[in-house]
C-alpha cells in the first residue's frame, strides 16, 4: 500500500525548473504533544516535486511561491539524486491547493462581523419603532401613561443581542471546545489520504462561517482522536486554537 501524507506551509528556498516538473523545498515541525514517554518531533526539510501542468493550474510563480501558503498531498520517495533533492525527505506531488492568506481572512472576518452589527442594528430599530407605535396606540385609547417596562424593553433586548452576538459559534452537536494542540492522531489515520476535494469543500465552509461544520469525535480523558480526520486535516490548515468536539461514549 503507498505511502501517504500532507504538508503545508511556504516555500523556504527559489522554484527550480526542469524538463517536465518543478520542485521546490519546504520545512514542517512536527506536533508539539508528543506521546508520553516519547520526545517531541523536530523540523524535517521536503523537496517537493510537481508535474508543470498541474504547478501552472495553482497560478503561482517564482516569486509568489515564496509567500504564498499551500496544502501539498502526496508520496515520500528516497530515489532522487541529492543534487535534485536537497531535503530530507522528497514528495512526489498529486495534489497542490493554494490556501487563504492571513490578511485575506481577517478582511473577510472584518466584513462578516460588520455585516452583522449592522443587521443588529436595523433590528434593534425596527423594535424601537414598533414598540413606539404601540405605546401611541395605547395613550390615544386610554389616556394614561405608558408603563415603565414598555420603555425598558428595546434596551434588554439591545443588551440579550449583544450577548447572543459575543457568544462563540460552534457546529450542531458540539459538547466541549478543546485545544488543537491537545488532540493526539492515531497512526492509522496518519496513513490515510483525505479526499482532496471534499477537504477544500469543508476549507470553504470554514471561510465563510468561521468554524467547522461537524465536531471531531475523541476519548474524553486521552484526548484520542477517533473521527473527524479531514476535519483535523482542515483545522491544521486554518491554523485553529480550539476545535469543536464530542466524545466518543456519547456517540
Amino acid at each position: 500500500m503507498p505511502h501517504k501524507m500532507t504538508l503545508t506551509g511556504s516555500a523556504t528556498g527559489p522554484l527550480r525548473e526542469y524538463d517536465r516538473y518543478v520542485a521546490f523545498d519546504m520545512r514542517e515541525k512536527g506536533s508539539p504533544s508528543a506521546p508520553k514517554g516519547l520526545k517531541k518531533s523536530t523540523f524535517i526539510s521536503y523537496t517537493v516535486f510537481v508535474a508543470k501542468k498541474a504547478f501552472n493550474k495553482t497560478g503561482l510563480t517564482k516569486k509568489s511561491i515564496m509567500h504564498e501558503k499551500f496544502l501539498i498531498q502526496g508520496e515520500p520517495t528516497l530515489d532522487i539524486p541529492i543534487d535534485e533533492c536537497p531535503g530530507e525527505i522528497g514528495v512526489i506531488c498529486f495534489q497542490i491547493t493554494v490556501l487563504p492568506n492571513k490578511n485575506d481572512k481577517e478582511a473577510n472576518e472584518s466584513k462578516d462581523k460588520k455585516e452583522a452589527k449592522q443587521e443588529v442594528s436595523k433590528a434593534q430599530q425596527e423594535v424601537a419603532a414598533t414598540k413606539q407605535e404601540e405605546k401611541q396606540e395605547s395613550a390615544a385609547k386610554e389616556a394614561k401613561t405608558v408603563q415603565p417596562e414598555v420603555n425598558e424593553t428595546p434596551v434588554q433586548e439591545k443588551k440579550a443581542a449583544q450577548q447572543k452576538q459575543q457568544q462563540p459559534i460552534q457546529p450542531k452537536g458540539t459538547k466541549d471546545v478543546v485545544s488543537f494542540d491537545d488532540i493526539i492522531v492515531p497512526e492509522a489515520f496518519l496513513k490515510t489520504r483525505p479526499n482532496p476535494v471534499k477537504t477544500e469543500e469543508v476549507i470553504e465552509f470554514v471561510k465563510r462561517t468561521g468554524h467547522l461544520d461537524k465536531p471531531l469525535t475523541i476519548e474524553k480523558e486521552s484526548k484520542i482522536l477517533k473521527d473527524g480526520y479531514r476535519r483535523y486535516i482542515v483545522a491544521k490548515t486554518m491554523k485553529m486554537d480550539h476545535v469543536p468536539v464530542v466524545y466518543d461514549y456519547q456517540k
